[in-house]
């Protein structure tokens, strides 16, 4: 990659993005800058300030062909390509190609994201008598040219014809780089020294206004072309690895040889999530997150196919998405949409239904991919067996929360062949998994994964609703609103002193339905379930059943006696986390390891909702 650093007019800038010759590259987002940045944009520029640097690519590029189209405002012939694509300085260059050319209207918005048609004008006496002023003098003024106020009943000032502008003494912006209309407004004004005053000291001189270039040269590859636009574009969002393709996927020759049309990457997604319209648990996948299984998945051929003695590596990273290929995204795309669907199954045998209760909706990108490897495999009653153990390690073990590529590449290395046959080695993100006693204390929010995980596995063990004697399935999860709430209410705690680690951890939470929740209210256990037998019709022994699914004994409830129910519950939870990941849990509270902490609790930190408020 190379580039130069020359210096061109504004006037160049003007001709050529209306001309064509500049044009944006498609991964670009839409022009958005308001009234206001405009105004001063213009005064940056009749005083003759610098307004930064432009960054432009060349298109004769054998390695980006992006998909190219117009500054907002410009209309061009189909089919006229550019000689340049502007990477840096889109909002910078729009702006003055509409309100500096042409009709000088320009298609913004004010402070609150109203939309407008805005002219700007300059009053000349003003910006003649002191430099300072400029900022007075330069004005925004409706399309038609007219101010108005109370309601547009009175006209505040009129600029709608060049003689009405020329009797208020305003001058028209967008004739400033227009040398003849420029000349004829002026020349018809009746005080001629303020006429000729402002043409030299302005008109003129704004013709000799230049901005600064970076031109990136032919070998600039998409990486490049990704790392440099985000490391120079600090004033606007991060280039998204999707816009990029979008462009990238568009500008193919060979697709449009073929079908006649352009790839509309975004199209194609939106397709995608109308597929999945019906597996609300996949809600939380986002378009890079498909780009990321369909970049697995390719490298990974690329990296089985070789035959060098360093393949290519398997990779989900930034750069390795961006050099794929449009045939690669439509080889994976299918199989990828049916695999997260299966993984919407999958996550639903283990009661995950929706997407707020996804542990890491980045670990659905791996298993993703896995299932697209291991094909129908992956249903067979060992292969989904160990699947699942590798799912609540991800889970349990907290792994998912950071370095995700890296762990997905390990992920579609190892785990496919392992689920088959565990003579493989075990994959890194089962055998890096571990559960200690006392994270149960600290895991009390959504906030947490874990969290999320051990409420699913306490529904998975057939556990049922306390006044509604209901499974938690799919359809019993939404109709009953079943949410996390406390065993031992949080009124009841707090009056019996029971301090913030053990009342939120989720030793004391399980599932419930709002209604259940709203009976439970504040008070003692012993209380809320003699209520429970009387509305729900149940007896002392039946509920007993219901609570010891839920692995809370009965007797410490009944007793109201927290500090055995805490104990033997975060017992039962343990041996619960001990038998999906077919590992040990070390008892650090309970052998006197790890200090129960409750000063690291703030006050209000909880999200969950208190008893009886739905």
């Amino acid at each position: 990659m190379g580039f130069q650093t020359p210096m061109y007019t504004l006037s160049q800038y003007l001709e050529e993005t209306r001309a064509g010759k500049i044009q944006l590259p498609d991964f670009q987002r839409g022009y958005k800058w308001d009234d206001e940045r405009i105004r001063q944009l213009l005064i940056t520029v009749l005083r003759g300030h610098p307004m930064g640097v432009v960054m432009l690519l060349e298109t004769n590029n054998a390695l980006v062909r992006f998909k190219p189209r117009p500054v907002s405002g410009v209309e061009l012939t189909p089919g006229t390509e550019p000689e340049k694509l502007l990477l840096d300085g889109q909002q910078r260059l729009t702006s003055l190609t509409q309100a500096l050319t042409g009709d000088g209207i320009v298609h913004t918005k004010d402070a609150r994201g109203k939309l407008l048609e805005r002219r700007y004008f300059v009053n000349m006496a003003a910006a003649l008598e002191d430099v300072n002023r400029m900022d007075e003098a330069v004005i925004s003024v409706p399309a038609d040219g007219v101010i108005r106020k109370n309601f547009d009943r009175d006209i505040v000032l009129d600029l709608s014809t060049p003689d009405k502008q020329r009797e208020e003494g305003f001058f028209p912006l967008n004739l400033l780089f227009d040398a003849t209309g420029s000349m004829q407004w002026l020349f018809g004004c009746e005080d001629k020294d303020l006429a000729f005053a402002f043409q030299e000291k302005f008109v003129a001189q704004v013709g000799k206004y230049n901005i600064p270039a970076i031109e990136l040269d032919a070998d600039t590859d998409k990486a490049a072309v990704a790392t440099v636009f985000e490391k120079v574009n600090i004033g606007g969002l991060p280039l998204n690895v999707f816009e990029l393709l979008t462009a990238v996927f568009a500008g193919d020759a060979a697709y449009f040889d073929e079908t006649g049309s352009d790839f509309r990457l975004n199209d194609d997604w939106q397709e995608t999530k109308r597929l999945w319209s019906d597996y609300p648990v996949l809600g939380g996948v986002e378009n890079t997150d498909f780009l990321q299984a369909v970049t697995m998945l390719a490298t990974r051929k690329r990296h089985l196919a070789s035959t060098s003695s360093r393949p290519p590596a398997i990779s989900a990273k930034r750069e390795d998405v961006l050099k794929l290929d449009l045939s690669e995204y439509l080889e994976w795309r299918d199989p990828l949409r049916e695999a997260f669907i299966w993984v919407s199954g999958f996550l639903a045998d283990r009661h995950v239904f929706n997407r707020r209760d996804v542990p890491y909706p980045k670990q659905l990108v791996p298993l993703a991919a896995i299932r697209v490897v291991l094909g129908q495999k992956a249903d067979l009653h060992s292969v989904s067996a160990n699947l699942s153990t590798w799912f609540w390690s991800g889970v349990l073990g907290e792994l998912y929360g950071s370095a995700t590529e890296t762990r997905f590449v390990r992920d579609i290395e190892g785990v496919p062949a392992w689920t088959v046959d565990t003579s493989y080695p075990t994959p890194r993100t089962v055998a890096d998994a571990n559960f200690v006693e006392s994270r149960l204390h600290s895991m009390r929010t959504r906030n947490s994964a874990a969290y999320k995980g051990v409420a699913a596995l306490i529904m998975a063990r057939e556990s049922r609703d306390w006044m509604e004697n209901k499974a938690f399935g799919a359809v019993q999860h939404k109709d009953m609103a079943v949410d996390i709430h406390h065993i031992f209410p949080q009124k009841w705690c707090n009056d019996n002193g029971i301090d913030d680690e053990h009342r939120e951890s989720i030793v004391n939470k399980t599932m419930l339905s709002a209604r259940t929740n709203r009976v439970i209210g504040g008070v003692a256990p012993s209380q809320y379930l003699a209520k429970i037998e009387h509305q729900a019709g149940i007896s002392g022994g039946e509920l007993n059943e219901l609570l010891e699914a839920h692995l809370i004994d009965p007797r410490c409830l009944r007793a109201d006696d927290f500090w055995s129910f805490f104990t033997n519950r975060r017992e039962q939870l343990c041996l619960l986390i001990e038998s999906v990941l077919d590992k040990n849990v070390q008892r650090d509270v309970s052998q006197g390891i790890a200090a129960e902490d409750s000063s690291h609790f703030e006050e209000g930190a909880f999200d969950e909702i208190p008893e009886g408020e739905e």
